[in-house]
């Protein structure tokens, strides 16, 4: 395009002073300068601000990005060049800092133009293909929960009739067929969206984890904490199951010297969960399990890079780290 306008606007003489060797450092320098605005303002500035709805700051940066172009081209082109060469772009006249700042303005504009639109586009088109895969993901979830029903309300009608003949009798037994229902009715019916309340989750986290105190009895040792307010903070749907219900499938809960620990820690901006566990060696308990990939990829999905999601095994133990933003 530059060619072109050079051509068609200017003069032919003028386009062909781009094809000497003088012509062609200066073009390379204009374009050094060009390209490393379209790629501060492509990678840096936009993600940072335009993004996030930032417009200020995004104004704020695109006035720093004329400086940083003119900056660029006057070490370039004033200093290097002369230096290699004898020769200014610009004449004496125009070699200051005021004109030199108006000037460039112009040239980085095209830019910074080129660049925030590129970067919206791209955005746009990402944002598209995320909706769609999610919208997948659900669909897939739905149909999945659908095969494994198998008359869900007589399931739980059933359920009820138990808790009812054992609830004078045996109070312990029916208090964990009603956990039971409980858990199964929240998979079954609650969590069709992709967030929910994280009191709701936590909950549910505790009925599932009173089956396993009963099925092991004294025999378990796991130290499950929960630090900070819980409010209506809300997290994705059965994301906390996959760390607690890893460690009753793979991990030793059965020692006392080295108890499973579970940490949930809610800060203003962010949910927290580590654990650790010591590793049983009857089972595989690769990092690379289905389990783990479709929670990465879940992850990515809700939250692109605006997470964190850590596993480490070390000798006998297993850690893991995850960070999300909550969302309120």
């Amino acid at each position: 395009m530059d060619f072109f306008v050079d051509y068609v606007f200017k003069s032919r003489a003028y386009f062909l002073e781009s094809f000497t060797p003088l012509g062609i450092i200066f073009k390379v320098t204009y374009y050094t300068a060009f390209f490393s605005i379209y790629i501060i303002n492509y990678r840096v500035i936009s993600p940072r601000t335009l993004a996030k709805g930032k417009l200020l700051l995004f104004g704020i940066g695109v006035i720093g990005l004329f400086f940083v172009f003119a900056g660029i081209r006057y070490v370039l082109e004033e200093i290097i060049v002369y230096e290699l060469t004898g020769y200014h772009n610009y004449p004496e006249r125009n070699r200051t800092f005021k004109y030199y700042i108006l000037d460039s303005s112009y040239y980085s504009l095209k830019s910074i133009l080129f660049s925030t639109f590129m970067y919206l586009l791209f955005l746009y088109l990402r944002n598209t293909s995320k909706m769609h895969s999610l919208e997948l993901e659900h669909q897939k979830a739905e149909l999945n929960n659908l095969k494994a029903q198998l008359e869900p309300h007589f399931l739980f009608n059933t359920l009820n009739v138990f808790y009812s003949e054992l609830a004078e009798k045996q109070p312990e037994t029916a208090k964990g067929i009603f956990k039971l229902s409980e858990l199964l009715r929240y998979i079954t019916y609650e969590t069709k969206k992709d967030f929910m309340s994280l009191k709701e989750e936590l909950k549910f986290i505790k009925d599932y984890m009173y089956l396993h105190e009963k099925r092991f009895e004294n025999n378990l040792f796991l130290d499950f904490t929960v630090k900070g307010e819980v409010g209506t903070q809300k997290i994705p749907s059965l994301i906390l199951i996959h760390f607690v219900e890893n460690i009753f499938k793979h991990g030793v809960i059965s020692e006392e010297s080295n108890p499973a620990k579970i940490l949930i820690t809610i800060t203003e901006r962010y949910l927290i969960v580590t654990t650790k566990n010591k590793v049983s060696h009857v089972k595989n308990y690769s990092s690379r399990g289905v389990g783990k990939i479709n929670l990465k990829k879940r992850l990515e999905l809700l939250f692109e890079q605006d997470y964190i999601f850590k596993i480490n095994k070390k000798d006998s133990f297993y850690n893991t780290y995850l960070k999300i933003p909550l969302k309120n």
